[in-house]
């Protein structure tokens, strides 16, 4: 047991530190994560992208908090063991993802006990295959808001075409570069919309005809004749 002062000149106990009380975080995620706890110390986390190929790892030691038992009193470290804190890393992470339901979809991060140089074999297979069915539904989710949103390239997320990339899935029209994409204005209507669209979204004025015949798109009830902005007087 040790002791130092705060920024604050309090005296703070510090316990003891096991040296061998290690985990392994491992990741297949093409994705660099920076997981940044502030109630704890250590308590930044960085996992660089990794693949199937070339895992990546993170060794993660025990973190602690300080209890203040009293103003009078030195803070008392609380110490949290490599595991709790490797396992906080990994799931703090991947909770809340569009899609990512933490058991059978999610990205491919895992931890393992111990100072490892290499995942074991089961587990990295087991990894591959969740974050396979995670990139499949992202992939599901991407292709209704697609069709949902007339094609607004807003409405999908970079997960999304990150897992059409990884799966080779690249005739996705979603997959396009829309950062120089300009809105133009329906005739109908003045409502912004796409070009590449044929109808407009707010007022399903159909604007090039040609193409919503090739696109299959059809009324139940055929609308009524509109003249579009400007003709009108």
């Amino acid at each position: 047991m040790s002791g130092f002062l705060t920024a604050d000149r309090r005296q703070a106990v510090r316990q003891m530190v096991n040296p061998l009380d290690k985990c392994t975080i491992f990741s297949i995620y093409p994705k660099r994560i920076v997981e940044v706890k502030h109630t704890i110390e250590p308590g930044r986390f960085i996992i660089e992208a990794g693949s199937v190929k070339a895992p990546t790892r993170l060794v993660v030691g025990p973190s602690s908090w300080w209890r203040d038992v009293d103003e009078t009193q030195p803070l008392l470290e609380i110490p949290q063991s490599s595991i709790i804190i490797a396992n906080s890393v990994v799931r703090d992470y991947c909770n809340g993802l569009q899609d990512c339901d933490m058991s059978t979809r999610m990205p491919g991060l895992w931890y393992e006990q111990g100072d490892l140089k290499e995942p074991k074999a089961e587990l990295k297979g087991l990894a591959q295959t969740r974050q396979n069915r995670w990139y499949e539904e992202l992939i599901k989710t991407a292709d209704i808001l697609w069709s949902r949103t007339n094609q607004n390239p807003l409405a999908i997320s970079d997960d999304a075409k990150l897992a059409a990339q990884e799966l080779g899935l690249k005739e996705k029209p979603w997959l396009k570069d829309y950062n120089t994409l300009q809105l133009v204005n329906c005739p109908m209507c003045g409502h912004l919309r796409s070009p590449e669209y044929p109808m407009c979204p707010n007022c399903r004025y159909i604007v090039d005809e040609a193409m919503a015949n090739k696109l299959g798109i059809r009324f139940a009830i055929p609308p009524s004749p509109q003249q579009p902005l400007e003709n009108k007087k």
